[in-house]
């Protein structure tokens, strides 16, 4: 595979990352996962406006432009003849010293990789992850760092009970998320997703289903997980049902009318 790094297009096997980068060393930087469809990329201006956004809490400063992204997105699409693909763009704080603070002037490292857009997974099945929880005090909460290793943890879990999730606790015992998604309840024929302020990442899925649909941002307890008729988790990729948590169904167990509806509308 090709891809971007730094200004140019390399094959995946000669792409080489300085060792001292603090993407790498200290997991300094964000990424954006975008799902391509005929070779054009869903919601591009949402996905570009979150990781400048990311990139401003961390002080990095972009090294391109919007439109210098999406040609350079375009560039490795059709450097890999892909037409419907996932496209990853990560941005790290670029190569450091040792400590914390980042050097002055940094140099920020910029990657751009696809990959054919898999399958869509079927119905999930998750548990509540115990072994960790997502902070919502944190301003990391509200970004798409690549720190990710409470939703590797979450995960592991998940599979240590043959699940294909886990949903994660905020400090306050309030359901947050998934280790991968943004989770959706239908509760008495309205709509429901944990609110930012309870550690909810601000999804661009997410966005869309508030704007469009009158998705309410509502504080959800783990008890609403029995009360929903409906459930479902979002993504770049899209909606997948939600049938199924701790063993227990949702609604009936199936994938429900209002998601079904909604996966094939967006």
């Amino acid at each position: 595979m090709i891809i971007y790094l730094n200004g140019t297009q390399v094959e995946t096997s000669n792409a080489r990352l300085d060792p001292a980068d603090r993407g790498f060393t200290l997991g300094d930087g964000v990424f954006e996962t975008i799902r391509v469809r005929n070779g054009k990329p869903d919601r591009l201006d949402a996905h570009i406006a979150r990781l400048r956004e990311g990139a401003n809490v961390l002080g990095i400063i972009m090294p391109t432009t919007d439109t210098g992204i999406a040609s350079r997105i375009t560039g490795v699409l059709e450097a890999n003849e892909l037409s419907d693909a996932v496209v990853r763009v990560t941005l790290s704080h670029g190569p450091g010293p040792r400590g914390l603070l980042p050097p002055e002037p940094a140099f920020p490292t910029l990657i751009i990789s696809a990959a054919p857009r898999p399958e869509p997974a079927g119905p999930a099945k998750a548990i509540i992850a115990m072994t960790t929880r997502r902070n919502e005090h944190s301003t990391t909460s509200r970004i798409k760092s690549l720190s990710y290793l409470d939703n590797v943890i979450a995960r592991r879990e998940a599979d240590e009970y043959d699940a294909d999730d886990a949903l994660l606790l905020n400090t306050q015992g309030r359901l947050a998320e998934s280790t991968i998604a943004n989770l959706f309840l239908m509760i008495n024929g309205a709509l429901l997703t944990p609110p930012v302020s309870d550690g909810a990442l601000p999804g661009v899925m997410r966005a869309d289903l508030i704007a469009r649909f009158k998705a309410e941002e509502h504080p959800l307890e783990v008890d609403d997980l029995s009360r929903a008729e409906e459930a479902f988790l979002t993504n770049a990729l899209g909606i997948r049902p939600l049938i199924e948590v701790a063993r227990q169904p949702i609604g009936d167990g199936e994938p429900g009318l209002i998601t079904q509806m909604l996966a094939a509308r967006l």
